[in-house]
């Protein structure tokens, strides 16, 4: 059984966030800032296959841990695709306006705790020992979703996002292309 199949099976349909198929065959996702509704941004070009799961829908860890070093945080969504060739794992927190930045590596990180999780559960009820064992992960921050849009801005640390301190942030998002977010 893939890894795909695997995390389809595992994760509700619940915490998942289907994909659309635009007039010109290609998919897109629309993912909604949790507090905030009207706050979106839309993912074009998004493989047809993967899985957008709503991590923000996993029941805060906080009746077990303390939460003060920001463990119970995590990311509003990840994003699994296993495409051409390419695994990768998105991460993407979604901010209305800015936050601060010590805040959001605590939240991107908590997804990657929740994805560490899965791989677990894999690896012991499915049996499978490589369960998304050679993905490669990238970190997105999204801010200023609910304002008028300007030219989206696009800032990084490093040339690869793939650890939460290294996060990309984009700002005034319009259309995001999936390419340009795992940097594939």
């Amino acid at each position: 059984m893939s890894d795909m199949e695997i995390l389809n099976q595992m994760i509700k349909n619940t915490a998942k966030v289907t994909l659309e198929e635009s007039q010109y065959g290609k998919f897109f996702v629309t993912l909604h800032e949790p507090q905030s509704p009207k706050s979106t941004v839309t993912i074009v070009a998004i493989p047809s296959d993967a899985i957008v799961i709503k991590v923000d829908d996993f029941q805060s860890p906080d009746t077990i841990f303390a939460g003060e070093n920001g463990e119970c945080k995590r990311a509003d969504y990840v994003i699994v695709a296993d495409y051409s060739g390419k695994k990768r794992i998105l991460y993407i927190e979604l901010k209305t306006t800015k936050s601060p930045l010590n805040g959001i590596i605590k939240q991107l990180a908590g997804a990657k705790c929740f994805i560490s999780y899965c791989q677990e559960i894999g690896k012991t009820f499915w049996g499978e020992a490589n369960f998304l064992r050679d993905y490669q992960h990238r970190f997105v921050s999204i801010g200023h979703t609910s304002i008028a849009k300007r030219k989206i801005r696009i800032d990084r640390s490093s040339k690869v996002n793939d650890t939460p301190d290294k996060l990309m942030k984009i700002s005034w998002p319009h259309r995001l292309q999936f390419n340009q977010l795992v940097g594939a």
